[in-house]
Parts: C-alpha cells; sequence; structure tokens
C-alpha cells in the first residue's frame, strides 16, 4: 500500500519565519500489521552529541511548560542504552525510560507524544557519543576511532534478543539519526557525506535484516553563534543528507530550524541545542513517525464564517522574520493567568500562516511571500492604497565647493579595531513627514 500525506491545519492571514514543505511517501504494511497493538515498537536513536543531549539539564524541564513532568521516568516505555565515548554510561539491558547522566535527550519527548497517538507499547534502543564521525566511527565498512557501528549493532542485537527469550513480539519502526558536526571539518568526509549516509542507511537494513527500514535524518543545529559562523560546511553536510532522503522514499529530512537553542557554554559558542532544543526536536521525530503512520491527527481551526463583508476596508498585516516572530521561547501555558482570553480562537480575524520551514502551515500549502499574500488579498477582495513613491534628495551639488577626499577608496578591510568607521543616513516616514 502506497501512502501519500502531507501535514496540514487551516487558517488565513499572513505570516512566516521559515519554510519547508514536506511530503512523505513511504512504504507500510498491511493494515492489520499497522494497527496491531500488542507487537512492541523499536525506535533506534542514534549519532553524536546532539543526539546524546549535550548541554542540557534535566532540571531544566521544569522552565517549559510544554514538557513539565519529561524529568520522571516513563515507566511504560522501555529503553537500552549506551551512551558516551571513553566513559560510557550503559544499561546493561532494559530499563524503564529516563534520562542518562542528567541529560536530556530527544527521546524523553519523543516517547511521550508517541504513547499519546499510539495503543501500542514502544521501546527505544540509544546508542551515541559525541565528537565521532560518519566516515570514520561509524563507517560500517571500516570503522575506526570509537568504533561505533559495530558497538551499536552489538547493542541492537542484544537487546533484541532479550525480547525473543522474554518472547515479547516487536518491530523495528523506525531509526532516528543525528549526525554530522564532526565530519564537517574533514577534508575527505565533509563532501562524501552524501555518499557514506547512503551507504550507512543500506548496511543497517541489511544487517538488522530490515529492507524497509524508515530512517528519519535531523537538521544539523545552525541557530548558534558557532553553527552560523560555519554554515558553509553545514550547508555542505546538509546537502549530502538531503541528496540521500530525496533519493530514498523511506527517509526523511527531519528540519530543525524552528527549534529553540541556549547560546552558552566555557566560550558562550557552542553547537547544541539546550534543553529545550532537545525536547522540541524530540517532538519533530514523534510527528515525523506519526505523519508516516497516518496518525497525527491536527485539530481544525478553520473560520465557521467569512468575517468580512465583501468591499469593506480591511487592514492587512504581514508578519515575518526570525526566531522573536516564532515565539521560540514563548509558550500558551504561560499565558493563561496573564490574558486567558487570548487562548481563544478570534472567529473576527482571519488568519494565513506558514512557520518554521513549513513544518506548521494553513491548508493553501503555499510558500509565505509576495505572490502568496498578493493571492491572499484577492481572495479577501483587498486593494492596497498605493502612496506616491518617495525618492528622497542625499546630495545638492554645488561645483564651487571642493568635494571631501575619497580616503577610504573601497578598501574595507581593517588591521585593528577602531581603525575604520562609516555610517549612512536612514529616511523614516512619520505622520507629519519624512525625517
Amino acid at each position: 500500500m502506497r501512502l501519500q500525506v502531507i501535514n496540514r491545519t487551516q487558517k488565513v492571514f499572513v505570516g512566516f519565519a521559515a519554510l519547508l514543505l514536506f511530503s512523505v511517501d513511504v512504504q507500510l504494511g498491511d493494515a492489520a500489521e499497522v494497527d496491531d497493538d500488542t507487537t512492541v515498537r523499536v525506535f533506534i536513536f542514534a549519532g553524536q552529541s546532539n543526539m546524546v543531549g549535550a548541554d542540557s539539564k534535566v532540571q531544566d524541564i521544569k522552565r517549559f511548560p510544554p514538557f513539565a513532568g519529561l524529568e520522571a521516568a516513563q515507566s511504560d516505555v522501555k529503553f537500552s542504552y549506551s551512551i558516551g565515548r571513553e566513559n560510557k554510561k550503559n544499561s546493561d539491558g532494559w530499563v524503564p525510560l529516563q534520562a542518562v547522566n542528567n541529560v536530556v535527550g530527544p527521546e524523553l519527548s519523543f516517547a511521550r507524544d508517541v504513547s499519546r497517538n499510539i495503543n501500542a507499547p514502544i521501546a527505544i534502543i540509544k546508542c551515541a557519543a559525541g565528537g565521532t564521525h560518519l566516515g570514520g566511527d561509524w563507517n560500517p565498512d571500516e570503522p575506526s576511532g570509537f568504533k561505533m557501528y559495530p558497538l551499536a549493532l552489538k547493542l541492537i542485537r542484544s537487546s533484541l534478543a532479550e525480547f525473543d527469550r522474554q518472547k515479547i513480539p516487536y518491530r523495528i519502526e523506525g531509526f532516528m539519526w543525528h549526525q554530522g558536526e564532526n565530519d564537517m571539518f574533514n577534508k575527505e568526509y565533509m563532501p562524501n557525506y552524501g555518499a557514506n549516509l547512503a551507504n550507512f542507511l543500506a548496511r543497517w537494513r541489511r544487517d538488522l535484516n530490515t529492507p524497509e527500514l524508515k530512517f528519519y535524518i535531523g537538521e544539523l543545529c545552525t541557530k548558534t553563534i558557532w553553527g552560523m559562523d560555519l554554515r558553509p560546511r553545514m550547508y555542505a553536510i546538509s546537502q549530502g543528507q538531503r541528496a540521500v532522503t530525496n533519493a530514498d522514499p523511506l527517509a526523511e529530512y527531519i528540519t530543525t530550524s524552528h527549534v529553540g537553542v541556549e547560546i552558552g557554554g566555557g566560550v558562550g559558542l557552542h553547537y547544541h541545542y539546550g534543553t529545550l532544543g532537545q525536547l522540541e526536536h524530540g517532538v519533530n521525530y514523534a510527528e515525523a513517525y506519526l505523519r508516516t503512520i497516518g496518525r497525527n491527527q491536527k485539530r481544525s481551526r478553520s473560520l465557521k464564517a467569512w468575517p468580512y463583508q465583501k468591499g469593506s476596508k480591511v487592514k492587512l498585516f504581514v508578519m515575518a522574520g526570525h526566531r522573536n516572530m516564532e515565539g521560540e521561547r514563548a509558550f500558551v501555558q504561560e499565558l493563561k493567568p496573564l490574558n486567558p482570553a487570548l487562548l481563544k480562537d478570534n472567529g473576527k480575524i482571519a488568519f494565513k500562516y506558514s512557520i518554521a520551514d513549513r513544518l506548521k502551515e494553513d491548508d493553501s500549502l503555499e510558500t509565505v511571500c509576495r505572490n502568496t499574500v498578493a493571492a491572499a488579498m484577492r481572495e479577501m477582495g483587498l486593494k492596497s492604497k498605493v502612496s506616491k513613491k518617495f525618492s528622497p534628495t542625499t546630495t545638492v551639488s554645488d561645483p564651487s565647493k571642493m568635494a571631501a577626499p575619497n580616503v577610504l577608496n573601497q578598501s574595507f578591510k581593517a588591521g585593528a579595531p577602531n581603525r575604520k568607521w562609516v555610517t549612512d543616513i536612514t529616511y523614516l516616514p512619520t505622520a507629519t513627514g519624512w525625517v
């Protein structure tokens, strides 16, 4: 059975921060297999430091209302793990899902959201270590360094063997992979990341005897200062990831550009998500999996009646931006004691949106851009009020006066701070004119 699922919700207006539309085309088993509520769904989490949960703290979970309670163990979810490099933390068998070494991994929020949407029991096997390479440590053909591939394979096989001994039915449901930061510093690994990742996926399917195993490939974190400074290198890795997910119908690219990050650490510059980002990234993986099986049902919030009369004047606001416009650290739970009325849908205002790489958007499924705004205005019967173009006068030429010398001469590089200064003039519209 072929199933195509597109993430949708409905509203009308315009507002966006970053854009990506996914369409998931996956191979599923028959309905009886999908709806079986007794077979344990096993999920594998693997990667480097952002999969470990570096720079997160369990005690900080309470700061983020949507995730309250995840600091406690989830006794209904089985967990088997080997985390770290030299000094590994090992579960030595199945234990209840819990934070390890006081850090927050994406598996915590993932398990909660999946458990809320399916009746079947779930189990998570996690193998992750910071500072590891796909081209080396995770290389299935010639593993080097910490030899993560054979370590992870041994952990998975031993964990599943315990289910076999207990006669517990299970199936491997998905593989969550977050890695790539270290490969971008190796001149051989970086350009070959896509080829290495394709081989990595193929070997797991062969070694686990799961030819239709679905992979969820997490986007690298680019929102920190470190990530922005190294964006060209990160882009090279993401291109390799996208090449694989575009070619492999059983691999999906999981965007993280909308998740919160915490800038900090010893030098203030790092590439880890922190507590909130880890929790939100776990939700990313959960939503992607639930879309795959057709269980990610969104509540319809469409307009019950069109709020504007034909020919009436309507003020149209376009809201665009980045992290603050997304409301990265704003939670509806915190709004209730401040102004509970704002939690109710307002049927008098039409709203159309696309947020976070199109992860959340309305039913039109269009990129919010100039053409989308124009289409929305046509739907509403709106016309813009055009004013005369303003052309500022910046220079009044006087041939009798000597022009200032061009000291900079377009040489913008400076040998030290405070050696070269530039300025500009900005014109601002006011009620009384331009200033």
